[in-house]
């Protein structure tokens, strides 16, 4: 039998816009239609369809079990999140049970198993877990990190919690008051942090998305190769078209990291309308455009290319939209948007249907916190605007007094609105550091407002600062990458306080050649190119391929650069011995 994903509308189903209480009854809605999730192969393959009554069903079933179980209310589920059913279902039984799902990362290349398994360990014990649920082909991994833990009732894969018995008693899903999810962050300074969102919150941010983030329709359709633990892929990917009854085709974020094109191939066979990435991959998906042969379908179904998840980049934008405007693709579905876990998604997107803003503004003022516009040139840093705050909240710019700061003034960016969390678990400290008693979110971004819209100019805690100068670390790692010899994400810039106890600038540079002349040639490029289009004197070191950490979303962890850098990891690297 041939297997046919969901259907992008319902016909005897009538539409509503995420206007639920909570997450599971907006599921139990759904199921009365037949939309729904569909997972597919790295080639593009159909593999598994799950409609939401297939969904509901599975779900409510597993909620029965784990209510056998037993547990406390509120009790922390684990959940080891592949692109896969197993996780969906998962996700959603808690929602039933009355537990509190907590996604976390699956491994990846970027990090060692050791290290993975220390830090599934830690986010085993920060939420105090009862159960901890992973992919067969994982739990190797769960089940040395779980070792010893009191606090962990059972571990296993989903089919071991499938052959529980079900509970005396039906399901006990959460109230509007109650929590839906815990989500921990991909911070770089400190252990990530745990993100208590609860069921009002969420479903505050998924009617703000629905009605004027988005405008998400009944003809709507999703593609997505986002990881279910990160918050675009979770919230963004997963319940936001949940409670929209809305059809999501799904690749695995490995398989798109292979095979970048099968992600459009799917937006342009399923005629998919809505679709997020952070810049790098729409840059990938240029990068393995070899010619017309590796891709021929129609993109001019795409209304909303969602931007979001790192520095939104004009130039790489209009690379793609160049390459893909022969197969229908228009430069004015980019949709920039702002956002992160701590807000459950959405702060902020781009006006839909027309071309986002761009603002050239001038350097030397950046880096005295003014964005003082100027013709586009190179004394000019291009910023992209991420849109006005969602309806119903508010951004607001404050200096390091705590004052609000005027457009245009550059300053810390502030958030408030019913998206907010509700705080970090247990761990009434950092949320107090986090939100104000009137509820004002402290991003840690730093930012400046352009006639209502928020443009994010970097992260707070990454900012260099030489001799009274602001150097933006994205500048110089943009700056470097524009050698024929290195690609995006190949740089990362901070600052250590040297023998003379003066700042100095380090610029790490993951290198790809072993010839000694040649590195030696590359550091003296970059080192000079910094200096002349930035007047920057930058020590530059050289890193193995794929040297460079990343938090669990993909992003640079400067932090964690800097912190290998001052313990010697790279010493044996920048002498050209592969570490």
């Amino acid at each position: 039998m041939t297997l046919k994903p969901t259907a992008t509308t319902n016909s005897s189903l009538k539409h509503r816009r995420s206007d639920f209480d909570t997450l599971w009854q907006a599921l139990d809605y759904a199921a009365g239609g037949v939309t729904g999730f569909n997972f597919y192969t790295a080639k593009g393959d159909l593999a598994t369809v799950l409609s939401y009554a297939e969904l509901r069903d599975r779900a409510r079933d597993l909620a029965q079990r784990f209510v056998g179980l037993g547990l406390e209310r509120g009790a922390r589920v684990v959940l080891v999140a592949d692109t896969d059913p197993d996780f969906v279902t998962a996700f959603f039984a808690t929602q039933y049970a009355g537990l509190l799902p907590v996604p976390v990362a699956i491994p990846t290349s970027l990090g060692g198993r050791d290290a993975y398994i220390a830090q599934l360990r830690q986010q085993l014990s920060g939420c105090e877990a009862s159960i901890a649920i992973a992919p067969d082909s994982l739990m190797g991994f769960l089940g040395e990190a779980a070792k010893g833990l009191p606090h962990l009732r059972l571990v296993g894969p989903l089919s071991d919690f499938m052959a529980l018995p079900t509970g005396k008693t039906d399901v006990r899903p959460f109230a509007a008051n109650e929590p839906s999810y815990l989500q921990f962050s991909s911070g770089s300074t400190r252990f990530p942090k745990g993100i208590e969102i609860h069921q009002r919150v969420l479903m505050a941010n998924a009617l703000a998305i629905t009605h004027c983030g988005l405008d998400i329709v009944e003809t709507d359709r999703c593609t997505s190769w986002l990881p279910f633990y990160h918050d675009m892929g979770l919230v963004g990917f997963l319940l936001v078209p949940a409670t929209g009854q809305v059809s999501v085709d799904y690749i695995a974020t490995r398989d798109f990291a292979r095979r970048p094109l099968t992600w459009l191939k799917l937006i342009s066979e399923n005629r998919g309308t809505l679709s997020y990435s952070p810049t790098f991959g729409y840059e990938l998906c240029v990068k393995r455009m070899r010619g017309e042969s590796d891709f021929s379908g129609d993109l001019s179904c795409w209304r909303g290319a969602g931007i979001g998840g790192d520095m939104v980049q004009d130039a790489i934008l209009h690379r793609f939209s160049d390459t893909f405007a022969p197969f229908g693709f228009q430069h004015k579905a980019f949709v920039p948007s702002y956002g992160m876990a701590e807000t459950t998604l959405a702060m902020s997107f781009a006006r839909l249907d027309r071309e986002y803003r761009v603002d050239h503004i001038d350097r030397a003022g950046l880096e005295n916190q003014i964005a003082t516009p100027v013709p586009p040139g190179k004394s000019a840093r291009s910023l992209v605007a991420c849109g006005r705050a969602l309806d119903g909240h508010a951004f607001e710019i404050r200096d390091e007094s705590g004052h609000a700061l005027p457009e245009r003034r550059i300053g810390r960016i502030f958030f408030k609105g019913p998206s907010v969390m509700t705080g970090y678990f247990r761990q009434p400290e950092l949320t107090a550091e986090a939100l104000s008693p009137e509820g004002w979110l402290d991003t840690g971004d730093l930012g400046y407002l352009l006639d209502g819209e928020i443009v994010i100019t970097g992260r707070a805690k990454d900012l260099i600062i030489i001799n009274g100068r602001n150097i933006w670390p994205q500048d110089l790692e943009w700056t470097a990458e524009t050698l024929p010899d290195l690609r995006r994400g190949d740089a990362a810039a901070f600052s250590i306080v040297g023998d003379d106890e003066q700042e100095q600038v380090v610029v790490l540079v993951q290198c790809r050649t072993t010839d000694l002349a040649a590195r030696t040639k590359l550091k003296q490029d970059i080192a000079g190119l910094l200096q002349r289009s930035m007047g920057v004197e930058a020590r530059v070191e050289l890193v193995p391929p794929k040297g460079l950490p990343q938090t669990s979303s993909g992003k640079l962890s400067r932090a964690k650069a800097k912190a290998n850098y001052q313990q010697g990891v790279y010493a044996d690297a920048d002498l050209g011995i592969s570490a």
